[in-house]
């Protein structure tokens, strides 16, 4: 699996602290709803060329990982 935390960030004074994609303003619920409109990564990467393979699937690995300690903890 990707270390997403090479890709993902957090910072309060960006996106009020939603987690994004280092070096840009696009948040990983962005990319993820793009996914769940019915976006394939080619129209993403062409709609947005500051992105790579790499960051979209942190987005993906981030989300994971996220519902794997909300499942734990419940």
């Amino acid at each position: 699996m990707i270390n997403y935390k090479e890709y993902i960030a957090i910072d309060s004074s960006v996106r009020f602290g939603k987690p994004i994609i280092i070096g840009t303003r696009i948040s990983v619920y962005d990319v993820l709803s793009w996914f769940a409109n019915g976006m394939t990564t080619d129209e993403v990467l062409e709609d947005f060329p500051e992105l790579n393979k790499n960051q979209i699937k942190a987005c993906f690995a981030y989300a994971a990982d996220k519902e794997h300690k909300i499942s734990i903890a419940s």
